[in-house]
Parts: structure tokens; C-alpha cells; sequence
């Protein structure tokens, strides 16, 4: 296997790969910048660089401003990153993690997407762990007490989860405290996952962490449902790390690209 991955990079084109390192410079600089900034992000010479943008400004993927003499990405660059975006179903993408994911920890996984009411459950993976019953495909999980809530609560602005939490609570009565809810973020946002055992399934413990997008927002929670009785400190951990990984791998398939 060594032998064909070193046979495959020796095909590649190395021109096209360093032209990719000038546009990833551009990307990373997160505005105009100076040909030195370019060459010191692409780690080339000055000499390099400029033969580089030269030939990216030909084809439009690269441009410099008349004015100041700075370069950007250019509108063949926009075109291009806004056609990716428009095909892009992130949901579909991924459910392809899934049956992995439920193959290395042996449990049934699942993914949520934001809907009007809070996290639907829009896919299952069942893995070889019996629970004690089931939930639908469709279904709508409450916001504060379910693992998937609680990712979107923290990381989804107030805006959005703020009347799903008035709709649960219909008589005007807080049931949970903002000192709590705001516990709960802390500790979300801390660990990167979420834990709740008996929320909507008796008897079981449910891991969720969260994808985010290229703007940062976030579409969709993975989800890791396992007996409660099999939940141990050990075991939780390593599943845990296998869905860290699997929500990262996800997030970095569809273009986020975490700031520094």
C-alpha cells in the first residue's frame, strides 16, 4: 500500500500543487495582501510567488488591485467557491461518515439537523447494541434535556433557540434556569461533545457533537446511542474520541476551516 500511495503522488502535477499554495496564502490571509505576505505564506521565494499570481491572475483566479497594488482571490476564485457551495448537501456528506463511525464503536449512530421546532433526527445507523426501543426518522428531540439539543443550544445564536425554548414552555414557567443553560453551553463548548442519559430513550446514554460549515454556523449534530448500563467512564471516552474525530473529519469535508 506504501509502495502505490508513494506511485501515486510521484503523478502528480507539482506546478498545479504550488499554485494551490499561493491561492491556500490568499485564503488563510483573509483579505488583500502584499506580494511578501504571499510568498511567506506559500513559503516561496518572492520570484516564485510573483510567477505564480501572474499566471493565477491570467486564468482570473487571482486579482490586484490597481490601486494599491494588493492581491486577492479573483472572480474566477468567487465563481468557483460559490458553484461547490450551491452543490453541496451537507447532509449527504455527512451520512457517508456514518456507517463508520457505527462500525468502530459498534453502536447506533445518528445525525440532526436545525429545524423550526429543534434538532430532527434525519438518519439512523443502527449498530449491533439492542436498545430498548427506537426513534423515528422525522423526529423532533427536545432542546435542553437531549445530548443533540444541548449542541445546537450552545453553539446556534439566541435567536434561533431562544422561541424553541418559550414553545417548550408554554405557561410561561422556567423550568430550567438561564444559570443552568448557560452551564450547560459552558461545558459543551468546553468539551466540544454532549452527554444526557435517560433523555428521550429510558435506559439509554446518547453522545452528540457538533459539525460546523464554512461560515461557521452549525447544520448538523452526530450523534452516538449506546445502553446506559455499557456507558462506562472507559468506554465513553473512546467513543468520545471516535466521534471528535468523525465530526472534525465531516466539518473539514465541507469547507470549515477552524480559526487560529
Amino acid at each position: 500500500m506504501g509502495t502505490e500511495q508513494a506511485g501515486d503522488a510521484r503523478q502528480g502535477i507539482q506546478s498545479v500543487e504550488n499554485a494551490m499554495t499561493v491561492l491556500l496564502a490568499l485564503e488563510r490571509g483573509a483579505g488583500p495582501m502584499t506580494l511578501t505576505q504571499i510568498a511567506e505564506g506559500s513559503g516561496m521565494q518572492l520570484s516564485k510567488a510573483h510567477r505564480y499570481l501572474v499566471s493565477l491572475s491570467r486564468v482570473r483566479l487571482v486579482s490586484q488591485s490597481p490601486s494599491s497594488g494588493l492581491y486577492d482571490l479573483g472572480p474566477a476564485m468567487r465563481r468557483l467557491g460559490a458553484e461547490a457551495l450551491r452543490r453541496m448537501d451537507e447532509g449527504s456528506l455527512a451520512s457517508e461518515y456514518l456507517p463508520g463511525l457505527r462500525d468502530r464503536t459498534k453502536h447506533s449512530v445518528g445525525l440532526c439537523v436545525w429545524g423550526q421546532h429543534g434538532p430532527v433526527l434525519i438518519r439512523m445507523e443502527y449498530g449491533g447494541h439492542l436498545l430498548p426501543m427506537t426513534v423515528r426518522i422525522g423526529t423532533t428531540l427536545p432542546l435542553v434535556t437531549t445530548s443533540a439539543g444541548q449542541v445546537f443550544l450552545a453553539y446556534l445564536p439566541e435567536s434561533l433557540t431562544e422561541p424553541v425554548l418559550r414553545a417548550d414552555q408554554p405557561d410561561g414557567r422556567q423550568e430550567i434556569s438561564g444559570e443552568e443553560l448557560e452551564r450547560i453551553k459552558d461545558e459543551v463548548r468546553r468539551d466540544g461533545f454532549a452527554v444526557t442519559t435517560d433523555a428521550v430513550l429510558p435506559g439509554v446514554t446518547v453522545v452528540s457533537a457538533p459539525v460546523f460549515t464554512t461560515v461557521g454556523s452549525l447544520p448538523l449534530a452526530v450523534v452516538i446511542a449506546m445502553p446506559k448500563r455499557q456507558a462506562t467512564p472507559s468506554v465513553l471516552r473512546t467513543v468520545c474520541a471516535e466521534l471528535l474525530k468523525t465530526t472534525e473529519a465531516i466539518s473539514a469535508e465541507v469547507g470549515y476551516a477552524p480559526k487560529p
